[in-house]
């Protein structure tokens, strides 16, 4: 795939939609293009995260240790495993090819080196972060009711 393809690929995905092409060309060449056929394990749940990666072909199920589904299927444009971009956290699920798959890694050395160069990137990340909690607050008064007593 060229890298004008995987530039198209990241704009796909709410973190880099915003930012400009050179930023985009940065991480688009410093990625890791990776492909997984049906059934191949990308990571599995409590392993290190050290990078993110957006799904440029295919579908990855989302799964919780239990083999349950948490999430709905990772396809194309999806970024999963975001917070390992800015954090060092376990895979707090397992993420299996549902057919074959391509996906582009992204290391947390590169969104650090993406920040330094264009700092925009850590604004956008900060806001991203912050939409996720207070979404996550407004589920979580929703199921308030629920568990009163």
């Amino acid at each position: 795939m060229a890298l004008a393809d995987d530039i198209r690929v990241l704009t796909g995905a709410p973190v880099f939609s915003r930012l400009p092409e050179e930023a985009l060309r940065l991480v688009a060449f410093g990625a890791v293009r990776r492909y997984l056929a049906e059934g191949e394990v990308l990571f599995h749940e409590g392993t290190p995260a050290d990078s993110a990666y957006i799904v440029v072909s295919g579908r990855l199920g989302v799964l919780a240790a239990d083999g349950s589904t948490t999430h709905e299927p990772a396809g194309p444009g999806t970024l999963i495993s975001e917070l390992a971009l800015v954090s060092a956290v376990d895979r707090k699920f397992t993420a299996i090819a549902e057919r074959d798959c391509e996906v582009l890694g992204i290391s947390r050395s590169l969104f650090r080196r993406l920040i330094e160069e264009y700092p925009q990137a850590g604004a956008i990340i900060e806001a991203r972060i912050r939409e996720n909690i207070t979404r996550l607050a407004s589920d979580a008064a929703a199921l308030k009711a629920r568990f009163a007593y």
